[in-house]
């Protein structure tokens, strides 16, 4: 290595020791801030369309939508066999279902293979309808506001099929009846025009 070479790894070390070293007292003794992060705005309304029209899978491989679920409250949990996140939740989920709250609890699985998915939701007693959204189901976040396809993510709809809360990260049992209250809640029909 040449003389020029040697004096550069030496000062790119230099340099990257000083940031490990300046990291933890920039921790501690606070570092400075840039300016404030702007108020959250508030979501637009989310259409629930694209989910009852989606293409999925259910577990023995056949295909089909949400469709037949249309006019039931429900609970839409979107989930994959990978996440640390989803398999704490999904206990929360079967016990929702067992309690038959008046609102239908459906998992949307990201994977691609009806067979492993239905042994790990043997594995998990999942007693609620598992269906596969495959590669589309990213697209399918999206169009219901999670825009950064973070897992797990829940959609609570009324019996309008109107998107009536959202969360990203796994669902407690005290959000879960929360979200029940949500999809329960008697919305105002709208009145006929004079």
């Amino acid at each position: 290595m040449t003389g020029v070479a040697t004096r550069w790894w030496k000062h790119l070390g230099a340099v990257g020791m000083v940031g490990l070293l300046a990291g933890p007292f920039a921790l501690v003794h606070g570092a400075p801030t840039s300016a404030p992060a702007p108020a959250p705005v508030p979501a637009a309304p989310v259409d629930s369309a694209a989910l009852f029209a989606a293409a999925l899978l259910d577990l023995e491989g056949q295909p089909t939508t949400l469709s037949k679920y249309r006019g039931k409250p429900l609970i839409v949990n979107f989930w994959a066999r990978w996440c640390g996140p989803c398999k704490v939740e999904i206990p929360e989920l079967v016990s929702l279902q067992k309690r038959n709250s008046g609102v239908e609890v459906l998992g949307l699985n990201l994977e691609n293979n009806p067979a492993t998915v239905r042994d790990f939701a043997f594995a998990y007693d999942v007693n609620y309808p598992v269906f596969l959204t495959r590669e589309p189901g990213l697209a399918l976040m999206r169009a219901l506001g999670n825009h950064k396809t973070v897992l797990p993510f829940t959609v609570v709809l009324n019996r309008h099929g109107a998107i009536v809360s959202s969360h990203i990260g796994a669902m407690t049992r005290d959000r879960l009846d929360a979200a029940v209250v949500a999809a329960l809640q008697p919305v105002a029909e709208p009145k006929p025009s004079p």
